[in-house]
């Protein structure tokens, strides 16, 4: 039987996006622990940010949340697009975490073109699917809506 994974076991019609959730915390053999956290940028089933957008997105929370946070590991988008997987080391409150996609996604929004990395054919698999255009009137839609701590009761940050 196939492992269970536990973002396939919630209510995505109970969330309120844009939101932060922490999924899970894993400890390692030696203690060390990782945290998943689901960054719930859209309202899933309602709305989904388009590839280019999220594919420029995703270049860009790749530096700015590890400049505003410790132990990033990675950040990757969910397939349906609306959001993203965001791996830690150890374990950080929810609004500490959303506090530092509030100020990454402010910062997509002032940027040009020459602030995000790894758009071209020797540092991207699919250079050609981007849209700084795209991320950047998603990212003003995620912000005037504002982001919560709380997945299932709005706590903006």
């Amino acid at each position: 039987m196939m492992a269970k994974v536990e973002s396939f076991t919630l209510d995505h019609t109970a969330v309120k996006a844009p939101y932060v959730r922490l999924i899970t915390v894993e400890e390692g053999k030696k203690g060390d622990k990782i945290s998943n956290y689901d960054l719930r940028l859209v309202q899933p089933n309602e709305n989904a940010i388009p590839t280019a957008g999220l594919h420029t997105i995703e270049h860009m929370l790749a530096g700015y949340l590890r400049d505003r946070m410790d132990g990033v590991i990675d950040c990757s988008p969910f397939g349906c697009r609306t959001g993203f997987h965001l791996i830690v080391w150890g374990e950080q409150d929810t609004a500490d975490v959303a506090r530092a996609l509030k100020g990454s996604l402010a910062q997509i929004v002032d940027s040009t073109w020459d602030d995000v990395q790894g758009t071209d054919i020797t540092s991207c698999g699919n250079y050609r699917d981007h849209s700084l255009f795209s991320a950047k009137e998603w990212c003003k839609k995620i912000l005037a809506e504002g982001i919560s701590s709380d997945a299932f009761e709005r706590k903006v940050v």
